[in-house]
């Protein structure tokens, strides 16, 4: 009876040909935004978002609606909800394999736009 051993996978191996580079497939971008949706969930369930003011300070930018919310006279409690969770780039990122959404640093705009 044959055995399989090192010696005969180093054998196949070595007989292989290289197969070209294949391009890598892409996850569609609703389901980009789905991952990203319930990352977000879970995250706000062990404690609360970083600030949006926080969150500005350290360089990222804000969408338009983060960026309504950051200037608002409220407290930092407020800025730290998960604002994405009501807008409407969410379900349409969501719900579309190429959604029409154009803000600016928006995540799911951008899941959109590659």
């Amino acid at each position: 009876m044959f055995e399989w051993g090192d010696d005969t996978f180093k054998s196949l191996a070595n007989r292989a040909e290289p197969r070209p580079q294949a391009k890598r497939a892409a996850a569609p971008a609703h389901l980009k935004a789905k991952i990203y949706s319930g990352l977000l969930s879970i995250q706000g369930e062990t404690g609360p978002l970083a600030s949006l003011t926080a969150t500005n300070t350290d360089g990222r930018g804000l969408c338009i609606f983060e960026e309504g919310v950051r200037i608002l006279p409220v407290g930092e409690q407020v800025k730290s909800l998960n604002f994405c969770s009501v807008c409407h780039a969410r379900l349409l990122g969501e719900k579309l394999s190429k959604a029409p959404i154009y803000w600016k640093n928006c995540p799911y705009a951008d899941f959109h736009r590659s």
